[in-house]
Parts: C-alpha cells; structure tokens; sequence
C-alpha cells in the first residue's frame, strides 16, 4: 500500500451581503479610496451586521457550503478543527458549537488560534490527523468576524479587515497527492506590534479598559509589513527550494490576503508570473483565518489535478509559515 497523504477534496465559503466599499469609509475616518487602495489593494469588505450572529454563523454557512457541494455526509466527518481569532466566546470552543450545528454528530471538535496565519496552521494539524491513519475525514473551517474586534474611528486598522469564511475537506489521498512539505514559524519578538490590550488573563475586562477602547485591534503597521515581506518571501523561497520547485513548475500561490503589496513581494521573490499569483483582497480585505479558504473557493475552477500550489501566511504574534500542497481533483 503507498503511504497516506492529506489532500484537500472539498471546499466551501461564505461572506455576508453587507458591503463596507472605501467610499463609505471615507465619511468614517480620515481617508479616501486612493489612499487605501494604493497601500493595500483593498476595494471592499464584507460584515456580518446581524445581531446576535458572530464567527461561528460565518462557520456554519461556509461548512454547509461544502457539505452541499460535495455531497459529504456530516455524520462521517471524524474531526472538525475551528480556526479563527475572533470565537464566538471564551472558554466555550466554537468549533464544538459549529460541528454540532453542521450534523457532524461523530465528530470531535476544537479551536485553533494562531492570528493570520491559524488556517495555515490548521493545515498542517489536519493533514496530522489524516496521516496518522485514524481519522479519514477532517473538515477545516477558517472564518473570522473582524468587524467585532476593530474600531471604526481608527483608520489604521478599519480599512483592513472584513468578516468572512472558508472550509475545506481533508481525505487520505493514495496517489501521492495532497500536502507535501511544510515549513512552519514563530517568533514572540511580534507579540506587542499586533494585539488586542484588553480582555485576557494579563488585563481582564473592566470599566477603564472598554472606555479606554483596550478591546479593539492594535496595529504598528510599518513594523507588520516590514516582518511580513520578509517572513512571507523567505518561507515561499524555502519551500520552493527544499522541493526542487521552480517558477515554471509552481502553479499557483495562494497567499494570505492582508496586503497587496506584500502579497506581489513574495510573489516576485518566487519569480513568479503575475497570473499564477491569485488575489482577491480587492473583494473582501483581510479576513484573517478565511482568506485561504475564501481563495480556495473562489478559484477553484482554475485548479487541475496534480498542480503544485504554493500556500503562504503571517500572522500576529509573530506566526507565519508556507505549505506546499499537489491539488486533488478536477473540479465536475
């Protein structure tokens, strides 16, 4: 028997229907639709403004995107991994509540947190659990509700993120096909340029830290994008180079979409073509765990079987990391 790989069989999204564009931001804050698109690319975001809805609804509705496409029967899905930095509440796991909602009824389920780059991380974690043997359906879900976390007075960080979600199935794959190699990172020099003050065990909710806005987003920005250039760059540069990869035999690179700017420096630093390098960060800005996902869904029409593509992220805290994985099917 050849040896299990873990391969993506299936995949789903969901954004919600609310669009921020650019030119409702400019009557918010101090900025204009040039300024923001020239710096990161972004045209638009989408946000979840039902109330009472919160990361796991963008979860449920991705996870039942798949479920419909694919035709996968929720009852057979053996693990359900949560990534995502905004859960619907702490202590209680999220994805607990979405497998359970989803009919994932045999399922065990947790949450994964590693900022930006949780989806990536959730890769590799769900590629684990196939490998070992164990466990023949995995569903990893990215999905994050920006929205309730960022302050919409601050124009450092309100013009970056929007709220959505993505899932895809891991299979054990025979054929050689799946993730291939990883190479993960972290590094805790980041953990004060991107955070939230408030809210965790170092400084609990109080009066003073909601009037101080101590619960919203902080960003150094030029600090973020100076590790992310390099840290995105040098670990698709790596993988490419340890997997005897080159320009011409990468398909396509699937990058996490917080910024075009540095999305189009790890693509130039892997000398590849402008269109092997998918961006969507136009349509929905940085969605934090679901931009992967939401890349996955949104191009899967253009993905054969057997291509190499090429996954990259950086995250708060610092994590960041790239994956390279052979494309499993064909889309009927």
């Amino acid at each position: 028997m050849n040896s299990i790989t873990a391969a993506i069989t299936a995949v789903g999204s969901y954004v919600p229907d609310f669009v921020l564009s650019n030119q409702v931001l400019e009557t918010l804050v101090d900025t204009n639709d040039e300024w923001i698109t020239t710096r990161t690319g972004i045209k638009e975001r989408r946000l979840l403004k039902e109330s009472g809805k919160g990361t796991s609804y963008l979860a449920i509705k991705a996870a039942q995107n798949l479920i419909a496409k694919s035709g996968v029967n929720p009852a057979e899905i053996d693990l359900v991994i949560m990534a995502t930095t905004t859960p619907d509440m702490p202590v209680a796991a999220t994805g607990v509540y979405v497998a359970s909602q989803i009919g994932a009824v045999n399922a065990f389920a947790f949450d994964l947190q590693a900022a930006c780059s949780s989806f990536l991380y959730g890769m590799s974690t769900a590629a684990a659990y196939i490998q070992s043997g164990r466990y023949k359906k995995v569903l990893l879900i990215g999905a994050d509700k920006m929205s309730s976390i960022i302050d919409y007075t601050d124009r450092a960080t309100c013009i970056i993120f929007g709220d959505g979600g993505g899932a895809v199935l891991f299979e054990p794959n025979y054929e050689g096909l799946g993730l291939q190699d990883e190479y993960l990172r972290s590094d805790g020099i980041g953990r004060e340029y991107l955070k939230i003050d408030a809210g965790g065990s170092i400084l609990p909710p109080s009066k003073e830290t909601v009037e101080n806005r101590q619960h919203f987003v902080f960003q150094d920005g030029k600090t973020v994008f100076k590790y992310a250039v390099s840290g995105m760059a040098d670990v698709s540069e790596k993988i490419m180079q340890r997997n005897n990869l080159t320009k011409e035999n990468v398909n396509w690179l699937i990058a996490h979409q917080a910024n075009k700017r540095i999305i189009d420096a790890t693509a130039s630093r892997m000398e590849l073509d402008e269109e092997k390098v998918l961006v969507n960060i136009h349509r929905y800005g940085n969605t934090t765990s679901a931009t992967l996902p939401l890349l996955l869904s949104d191009f899967e029409d253009k993905f054969k079987k057997g291509d190499n593509l090429i996954f990259a992220a950086f995250g708060g805290g610092f994590t960041w990391g790239s994956i390279y994985l052979k494309w499993a099917y064909n889309k009927q």
